[in-house]
């Protein structure tokens, strides 16, 4: 009855020994609290899961890219796991009308993990592969919290991993980009990053024995083999670990085993890299990855170096060694065979080429990172992460010296590119972990230290100390659970939370509401695919801004021009053309993609009510900028890149082209708003949306229950019929003001070839 806690944590050790199982209270507590982590790692990120409709059985992916990552795994499933590549091909034709998208070209470790993972799980009973592979994010996220756990637990012991394990599961980076639904090239990147960094690092351990090392040297080349095949970012862990294996030979660490163990990792993960078609044996001559080839070169010389030989044979080894490696770099440059795959790396390496591109600075996750992003991630803890630089810089070992790189150069990718601050994330995790625990140790040793009885000034000097060491953990603690748990960055709501707590895109119609004031999902898009499947054949195409491609063709199956994959400048220069352009001129154009093919045409417009009196009645109704209405900007700066592509075609006019948004308007330097001139009103993309907005003042406003007022008037288009507007009924309070609709418009061709005979 009146049993301690002591006791219970004795009796439940006398149940382990019965088992010969030696087990302290410190493990015990260390696996509880890993358990812990590992269960907040996954819960947190399957919030979202309060706006999906469960009864019907199936969970949406969020956001777009994933939607062609679950098509590629269903494609395996129904046709074997090699069938995209072998033995032809497969052509969606579904997608990039009329040349179809090569599937093959895509990364086969994430869609292969699924549909094998899948196979297994369906022995056990039908399950929804969608709703399969929107959890599976969460999962594989778990799995790589643990594994930095080993990591960081080599590296500073049991609380370095437990704490690393903690920051990565809550890193808001990481977490948005394995949460419920992103079924993406991320999931299997970070595991196979984390994986690698685990087993590559052990494989050095001069502590193991010579066949423990080459065993995890195999592993690792196996874990850096599906990081190639599952994420384009594998160049920077390849980059990385050649950077690492260098330094170590400049420092004067070269072992015969160093040799022997790069040589298996990178000899078996190049190789089986080759075997994926969209590398194929170009991804041995590319710019990122030869340096792992030079750096071979050094390690063999150095191994020569080793053996008693003359300076003067040294010396001549050394420089015919260098002029090998730069003789070859040039040779490969100079024919051309560098160029494509290197300038993807080198636009990381200098940001402001991919600005240059109106195409490329359009994807928000490629622009490069405001310190407002950095802050968000790091919070607080950059604090931490800055001394454990410290700590890490004291103790130069090779562990630490990878820890160093891999912190300073992630940290400027991250810094280049939004989207990799995903990177970044455990190697803030790893150091920031150290920082507190070098922070901590000195205090808890003076905390378990026992005063000594015969000196009673030193009782007094050691008492004091122990009062400060307390007081010292209790501020780190509420550092770390500012941080965590209570967010300045975001108005108090934890960071975690504030990442997760939003429904999928699609569930949530691209707004950005979520938590707890918004009780369902948000209807439009998932209406609007629903229509599209009930009323429209899959061959019928429909015309939108490339963004929405993979949901048209995967959820509303039907035929899509472009898509996130955006493999194709030019039809995308077209779309943009089709929506910036009049009626008559966007019609000319899409005329030549088939009128037979070409039924529909939509956009997405987020409207916004804002009351104008106290009755609660009254309404003006004005874009919101969430949808098209923000989007424009990029479809008149890539269409305006072909300006003369377009007059050459004869679809416009030398005085009717344009090069960017200015053609269209300006902005009022009073208001901050955007002013649009008459040739703005009357561009495609423009009418279709305040026809919309039109629709919808006057639709609500007949119910009798509001007065609804646009903003400006609107002409309705000529030949775009209203097919199906989705949204266009929600109450003007359901959510916070805002609007969504989908407006699917159907092409009246035959008006359009009477005007235009």
């Amino acid at each position: 009855m009146g049993e301690t806690i002591k006791e219970r944590f004795s009796n439940g050790s006398s149940i382990f020994s019965r088992f010969n199982l030696q087990i302290s209270h410190g493990s015990i507590i260390a696996y509880a609290a890993l358990f812990l982590i590992l269960f907040i790692a996954f819960t947190v990120r399957i919030l979202p899961l309060r706006w999906e409709n469960l009864a019907e059985g199936t969970i949406y992916l969020n956001e777009f890219d994933p939607y062609y990552q679950l098509s590629i795994t269903r494609h395996m499933l129904d046709n074997g796991l090699l069938s995209p590549y072998y033995p032809e091909p497969w052509i969606d034709m579904q997608k990039w009308y009329p040349m179809g998208l090569d599937m093959s070209s895509s990364l086969p470790a994430l869609p292969m993990t699924a549909a094998v993972l899948y196979s297994i799980i369906s022995v056990f009973g039908t399950f929804d592969l969608m709703t399969f592979c929107a959890i599976l994010p969460a999962f594989i996220a778990a799995v790589s919290c643990f594994i930095l756990y080993l990591v960081g637990k080599d590296m500073g012991g049991r609380a370095v991993g437990l704490l690393s394990a903690l920051f990565l599961a809550l890193a808001p980076s990481f977490l948005q980009r394995s949460s419920l639904g992103f079924f993406d090239t991320e999931v299997p990147g970070v595991l196979g990053l984390v994986l690698f960094i685990f087993l590559f690092l052990r494989s050095l351990d001069t502590n193991r024995s010579l066949k423990t090392s080459l065993i995890y040297s195999v592993i690792a080349g196996l874990a850096l083999a599906y990081f190639i095949s599952g994420w384009g970012a594998a160049y920077y862990v390849i980059g990385l670990a050649v950077l690492f294996v260098f330094v170590l030979v400049l420092l004067k660490r070269y072992s015969q085993r160093l040799l022997i163990n790069y040589s298996i990792t990178f000899g078996l993960a190049l190789f089986i890299g080759m075997q994926v078609p969209y590398l194929s044996l170009n991804y041995l001559i590319s710019g990122a990855v030869l340096p792992v080839v030079a750096v071979f070169i050094v390690l063999v010389v150095a191994e020569l170096l080793r053996n008693n030989i003359s300076a003067k044979s040294k010396l001549t080894m050394t420089i015919a060694a260098l002029v090998l490696v730069v003789v070859g770099f040039i040779a490969l440059w100079a024919t051309g065979l560098l160029g494509d795959l290197a300038g993807k790396f080198i636009t990381v390496l200098n940001p402001f080429i991919r600005a240059a591109s109106p195409l490329v600075d359009s994807v928000a996750e490629q622009r490069i990172s405001a310190w407002g992003n950095l802050y968000t991630e790091l919070g607080i803890c950059i604090l931490f992460f800055l001394i454990g630089l410290y700590f890490t810089l004291r103790n130069p070992t090779n562990r630490n010296i990878f820890l160093l790189l891999f912190a300073v150069t992630s940290l400027y990718f991250a810094s280049s590119m939004v989207r990799l601050l995903v990177i970044f994330a455990p190697a803030f995790a790893l150091i920031a972990g150290i920082g507190i625990m070098g922070l901590l140790k000195p205090f808890f040793i003076m905390l378990k230290d026992s005063s000594k009885p015969f000196v009673k000034s030193k009782r007094k000097l050691m008492r004091v100390s122990k009062e400060y060491s307390g007081l010292a953990v209790i501020i780190i603690f509420i550092l770390l659970v500012s941080s965590l748990a209570f967010s300045p960055q975001t108005g108090g709501m934890p960071r975690a939370i504030s990442s997760a707590y939003v429904p999928t895109a699609i569930s949530g119609s691209s707004i950005p509401l979520g938590g707890p004031s918004l009780n369902t999902n948000v209807g439009a898009w998932l209406d609007a695919v629903n229509w599209l499947q009930n009323n429209a054949r899959s061959t019928d195409v429909c015309v939108m801004w490339w963004d929405y491609g993979n949901w048209l063709s995967d959820l509303g199956n039907v035929t899509s021009l472009a898509d996130n994959t955006t493999v194709n400048s030019t039809q995308i220069a077209n779309v943009g053309f089709a929506f910036m352009a009049n009626e008559n001129q966007s019609l000319s154009l899409l005329s030549s993609y088939g009128q037979d093919r070409v039924k529909f045409i939509a956009v997405f417009t987020v409207l916004q009510v804002y009351q104008t009196d106290s009755s609660g009645i009254s309404f003006v109704v004005f874009p919101a900028g969430y949808g098209d209405e923000g989007k424009w900007v990029w479809m008149a700066r890539i269409s305006g890149q072909e300006k003369q592509r377009f007059i050459d075609d004869g679809f416009i006019t030398e005085g009717e082209a344009w090069t960017d948004e200015t053609a269209f308007g300006q902005t009022n330097t009073q208001t901050g708003m955007w002013e649009w001139n008459n040739r703005g009103l009357n561009c495609t993309v423009e009418m279709l949306m305040n026809f919309v907005q039109q629709q919808y003042a006057t639709r609500i406003s007949a119910q009798g229950n509001y007065t609804i007022t646009p903003d400006h008037t609107a002409t309705a288009p000529k030949y775009f019929k209203e097919a199906y507007f989705a949204g266009i009924d929600v109450d003007p309070y359901t959510y916070r003001g805002l609007i969504p609709i989908v407006a699917i418009y159907e092409i009246d061709w035959d008006a359009y070839n009477i005007a235009n005979p």
